[in-house]
């Protein structure tokens, strides 16, 4: 059994060289070690498959009876010319004969329902593992080999449960008989009949040995076959759009030769064996007849003697020439047993979670013994090296989080930056637990990642406060969809925590954080399914009212009605029958279905036109109302949906403030929001409408002017208290935080981080109205750490 799960090599759609060759064939246990795994799965059904194996041993020691009453028959009736004891011992042969067939039936009859039972909870207990498994694993698995798992070798081991494992059992028990009744008729004969045993040993132990390595680059091999052909039939779009089939064809042609390959080299391995254990017992029972003739002609052995013992040989070929073929079905099941479980052993991130556990409170309990240990039993303090500083150690939980931050050659990381801590005031303070939701010292890299490259996310520290929308802005490949695949927990954080109205992620399990949490993907996936089962798998006890509120929310109830049987409409795999904004508008719809308490949106309208987009962000606002949301957002549309928006670069939160704030204050998301290169240094650069107001334009509906100490950051539309529309609003229904006084040198308002390079060089900060009282407090920057 491998240590480590192999990872799939993965095929090139638009390679025509095909995959990759598996020349490497993981490391296994012995054939038995690998069988016996599959104990668990046989322990219901024992007293049944033990029943029948008996019964199977019954029937195949009947058949050696028979050579015993050919004995008889010989040297009795034939010799003495009795007819009467002739028919007597045909009866004899035909009722061992129905009782072996019958005894044999039986047998059949008894495994077949339990084994059958015994496939379908394997099968059951490896899709269960696969749901359980994190997304890290599915990212490093190939669909075609888990596919494989579940099918090819699950019939394997089927088989071998049906066949192979039983008549290994019988097969041996009857050749150790036959060869006791060969001794005690013949002593001398039955030796020459044994002679063979020693070579087919030898000979079945290299056989073993090499089937194995064939028989496990074969399965793999069949494990990659079956994921070119699923891409190929999931992207048949791509294939016949760009022309792709003749290079797919060749590919698909190298993977089968190689498959071809690998069988005939099996076919090879079999043959090889089958005749050596088909020639040497032939050549022993040659000399045995020769020998044995030529004693009945010295009178020393009885015709009827020499018969039987025949018999008996002729009895042991099938059992010992079955070797072969058994040892190969054998090695099958136990390379399917291995890549069984090796899925099977892959541990989920709550086994994970309870093993670093284990191992921190060990290293806790270790160091507490240090210290008694010590003279006086004062601390001396870990260093992880000669002259290192010591080393704290926390709980399994936020042990990655007691880690150095990265160095940074340039010292962009670690240098000073204004207002440098979570959120900005004294509610912001790390360790804090509010409501809402809250990253704090966040960072993440993939599990396969080099170790030495930079990490995806790093020290994100940034508050949602409950009921607040917060857009997620950032160029394409900083790290959107890596931080809003946290919150659910498809992946955890490296280090840092993630806390949900007050709770630390880590500490609630999945079903827990998927109840709280819903998610849009910017890629919708649709199943095999209803429209209506599709949008209700986004809760539990869902009724139809929900159904058409969340149909209505995402502007779905117009083609959800049009369709040939309405809601009731299989949608075909993958949802291909539906266009893309049709897909994206049911998983929309999917996600606000259960009414989450978090909703995360991975830029949810991209593939919409923008009159639908319009009738769906109209819509979406009642429901961000009632809701905590990070929304990943392309377009100023989806942007002003939010109250908030932080700016997402490298991996960092660069910035942090409404719409107008940033595009204002910071070049970067002006660039991104105007799809236009960064020109703000260009002296010549006309000015557009998401600079801003001019100079000269005073303060109008669209802004204050910039540096105007009497309107610095006033409200872009609220005439009266000057302040963007905050989610303290009491419009909003959900009052937040208000901010200090005017007099209050504290820090900024809460949840607010600072706004980086991009507002270092400011040294007149803006002063900032709250919505509730009208007052205004001082706004320090807006970058996090």
């Amino acid at each position: 059994m491998t240590e480590t799960a192999r990872t799939a090599p993965q095929t090139d759609l638009t390679d025509p060289t095909g995959p990759t060759d598996l020349t490497e064939v993981p490391p296994r246990h012995s054939a038995v070690r690998s069988l016996l795994r599959l104990w668990p799965f046989l322990r219901p059904v024992r007293a049944r498959f033990f029943t029948a194996a008996f019964v199977a041993v019954v029937a195949s020691c009947i058949g050696l009876v028979i050579p015993l009453v050919l004995k008889w028959l010989v040297d009795g009736p034939v010799t003495a010319r009795d007819p009467g004891g002739v028919w007597l011992g045909g009866g004899y042969l035909l009722l061992l004969g129905i009782a072996e067939a019958v005894l044999f039936g039986i047998r059949r009859w008894l495994v077949a329902r339990p084994l059958a039972g015994v496939e379908a909870a394997m099968r059951e207990a490896l899709y269960r593992r696969v749901q359980r498994l994190p997304v890290a694993f599915h990212d490093r698995w190939a669909s075609g080999q888990l596919l494989s798992r579940a099918t090819t070798d699950l019939q394997l081991l089927r088989m071998f449960f049906t066949f192979p494992l039983t008549f290994l059992l019988v097969n041996g028990v009857t050749v150790l008989v036959g060869c006791a009744f060969l001794l005690v008729q013949h002593w001398s004969l039955g030796l020459v009949l044994l002679v063979p045993v020693l070579p087919l040993m030898v000979m079945c132990s290299v056989f073993e040995a090499k089937y194995a390595v064939a028989t496990r680059r074969a399965q793999d091999q069949l494990g990659d076959l079956t994921t070119v052909v699923e891409e190929s039939v999931l992207g048949i779009r791509i294939v016949k759009g760009f022309g792709r089939h003749r290079s797919q064809a060749r590919a698909f042609r190298k993977l089968t030769h190689e498959v071809r390959t690998t069988e005939l080299r099996k076919a090879r391995l079999l043959a090889s064996i089958w005749c050596v254990v088909t020639l040497l017992p032939e050549i022993a029972i040659a000399a045995a007849l020769v020998l044995g003739t030529v004693q009945v002609a010295d009178g020393q052995l009885s015709a009827g003697t020499l018969v039987a013992f025949l018999s008996t040989a002729l009895a042991l070929r099938w059992p010992v020439e079955s070797i072969g073929f058994l040892l190969a079905m054998s090695n099958e099941a136990a390379t399917a047993a291995d890549r069984y479980f090796e899925v099977l052993d892959e541990r989920t991130a709550e086994e994970t979670a309870e093993r670093a556990a284990a191992e921190g409170a060990a290293g806790a309990a270790d160091l507490v013994e240090a210290v008694r240990a010590t003279p006086g039993g004062a601390p001396t303090g870990r260093t992880d090296g000669a002259g290192a500083r010591p080393v704290t150690t926390g709980g399994a939980a936020h042990g990655a989080a007691a880690a150095d931050p990265p160095d940074d050659a340039s010292g962009a990381d670690s240098a000073p930056h204004p207002g440098d801590h979570a959120g900005g005031d004294a509610d912001d303070s790390p360790g804090r637990d509010r409501g809402g939701m809250l990253f704090e010292g966040v960072e993440f890299r993939y599990p396969d990642t080099p170790p030495d490259a930079p990490p995806t996310l790093r020290s994100i520290d940034l508050h949602i406060r409950p009921g607040e929308t917060m857009a997620l802005v950032g160029a394409t490949g900083s790290g959107k969809t890596t931080l809003t695949a946290l919150v659910p927990r498809l992946y955890d954080p490296t280090a840092g925590r993630i806390v949900l109205d007050g709770r630390d992620l880590t500490t609630l399990t999945r079903d827990e954080v998927r109840t709280l949490v819903a998610v849009a993907f910017e890629e919708p996936t649709l199943f095999s399914a209803t429209a209506a089962e599709n949008v209700l798998m986004g809760g539990d006890d869902l009724q139809e009212a929900d159904l058409l509120r969340a149909l209505a929310v995402a502007q779905a109830e117009g083609f959800v009605r049009a369709l040939p049987e309405g809601a009731d409409t299989q949608v075909g795999e993958q949802g291909m029958s539906l266009s893309g904004g049709q897909r994206q508008r049911l998983a929309l719809a999917r996600a606000v279905a259960g009414r989450p308490r978090f909703l995360i949106l991975d830029d949810p309208l991209s593939a919409l036109d923008v009159h639908t987009e319009a009738l769906v962000e109209a819509a979406l606002r009642q429901v961000l109302a009632t809701t905590t949301a990070l929304v990943v957002a392309h377009r100023p549309s989806t942007v002003l949906l939010a109250d908030r928006v932080a700016l997402l670069s490298d991996g960092r939160i660069t910035a942090v403030g409404t719409h107008h704030e940033l595009l204002r204050d910071n070049p970067e998301y002006a660039t991104l929001m105007s799809g236009e290169p960064d020109r703000s240094d260009d002296p010549e650069r006309p000015a557009t409408d998401l600079d801003g107001p001019r100079p000269d334009a005073g303060s109008d509906a669209h802004g204050p002017v910039h540096g105007d100490p009497d309107h610095s950051d006033h409200d872009h539309g609220d005439p009266d208290c000057g302040d963007h529309h905050d989610p303290g609003d009491p419009g909003r229904g959900d009052p937040g935080p208000t901010g200090p006084g005017p007099t209050a040198p504290g820090p900024a308002d809460p949840g607010r981080t600072d706004a980086g390079p991009a507002d270092a060089g400011r040294t007149d900060p803006a002063a900032r109205t709250d919505p509730d009282h009208c007052r205004t407090s001082r706004r320090e920057g807006e970058s996090v750490r």
